[in-house]
């Protein structure tokens, strides 16, 4: 190919003409969605969107994300040990700066796209070259960039890029993508829960017993403004207790992507009596269904199994609107696996700016990342 360069913007306002053009294939590049990441970020995030020309082509779209992790009120309260203390001073002191190129707040391979056929060698090169840009321009402003992840390859992808200059990266396999794709010949919830063996079609049922007196519907955007805070609060509460943090939403965050997305994005509440306990969020992305956060109370998630029914809402809503695959993410793998989710290797890569730290960078990442122990269910017949 010939020669591309590339030119790296902060707003969404100076993007090419054609940017959506050669985004088309993922709405996570799209600009609708990035206007959200524009208005409501998390406060310790800054977003770089990254254009990439062939002569004065734009043929290719990329996203980088810089988090400040120092400005976080917590990385995870679920372990409250020694190793959250160690954590958490290693975060402070050696990992505060850190450069994604990529989306660090969703699960998949959501970086980049090229609107051509482009050799993985010539990717690598374009990611790496657009990484340091970026980390010269906070040098310039006197911030040095402590750690450079490029995040979510799925497996073909992240062995042909350590051919060549990711070779030199330690590449990391957190947990998988749970990812479910839909039987074709399902054309009703009732198709889908036919095909559960007996013990599954049994919790299935036990959960939507569980959950009589929630009432569930969908929200307009007038009615997520209405319960902006308490959406927030269920929100904030869920994301407080995973295990591994590095961002907060911003409070305005599901109202931005509603006005931005209208109906690509469903917000769905769940309610007793009139009060919000619950809501899911899902985005339509072409033939995939993207699982997007959600947030609960605590006692009622308990008692009314709302987690599960939640599950089973959004392949329902997967299954009869003619989805091809669900895409439910990273975390709770094991009752992902239950509805019927496979799990899905996905690689990143990591390197520290500093040699000496990053000569250790394959102890040190495993002591950061919680290991989780889970069994894969298998609920069809």
């Amino acid at each position: 190919m010939n020669t591309s360069s590339f030119k790296i913007y902060s707003a969404i306002n100076e993007l090419p003409a054609s940017w959506d053009k050669v985004a088309e294939e993922n709405v996570f590049l799209q600009t609708p969605y990035l206007k959200v990441l524009e208005e409501s970020a998390p406060t310790n995030m800054q977003c770089f969107y990254i254009g990439i020309f062939e002569e004065n082509n734009l043929i290719g779209v990329a996203l980088a994300q810089y988090l400040n992790v120092h400005k976080l009120e917590s990385f995870g309260e679920r372990d409250k040990c020694i190793k959250t203390t160690v954590r958490n001073f290693v975060f402070k002191n050696f990992a505060s700066h850190v450069l994604f190129l990529g989306n660090n707040m969703i699960t998949g391979q959501n970086g980049y796209a090229f609107n051509k056929q482009i050799d993985f060698k010539h990717i690598s090169e374009l990611l790496i070259q657009c990484s340091e840009a970026i980390i010269q321009y906070f040098k310039n402003k006197g911030i040095k960039i402590h750690i450079v992840s490029f995040k979510d390859f799925y497996q073909h992808c992240s062995e042909e890029l350590k051919k060549y200059d990711f070779a030199k990266m330690y590449d990391f396999n957190i947990q998988p993508n749970m990812i479910f794709n839909l039987n074709p010949e399902w054309k009703t919830e009732s198709d889908y829960v036919a095909a559960f063996s007996k013990k599954y079609r049994d919790q299935y049922k036990r959960s939507h017993k569980k959950c009589e007196g929630v009432f569930v519907k969908e929200l307009d955007y007038n009615e997520i403004l209405t319960h902006e805070e308490r959406i927030y609060e269920l929100y904030h509460y869920v994301a407080k207790n995973a295990p591994f943090n590095t961002f907060f939403l911003a409070k305005n965050h599901f109202s931005t992507f509603k006005k931005q997305l209208g109906e690509q994005l469903r917000v769905v509440g769940y309610f007793i009596e009139d009060k919000l306990v619950g809501f899911h969020t899902i985005l339509l992305n072409g033939e995939t269904l993207e699982t997007y956060f959600l947030g609960y109370d605590e006692h009622i998630q308990k008692e009314k199994m709302l987690y599960l029914n939640m599950l089973y809402n959004m392949t329902k809503f997967g299954i009869e609107n003619g989805f091809k695959k669900i895409i439910f993410g990273r975390t709770a793998l094991e009752i992902k696996s239950s509805i019927g989710a496979e799990p899905v290797l996905m690689s990143g890569f990591i390197y520290h700016t500093n040699k000496l730290i990053n000569r250790f960078m394959d102890k040190i990442f495993t002591r950061l990342e919680p290991n989780v122990e889970w069994q894969q269910r298998h609920p069809f017949k």
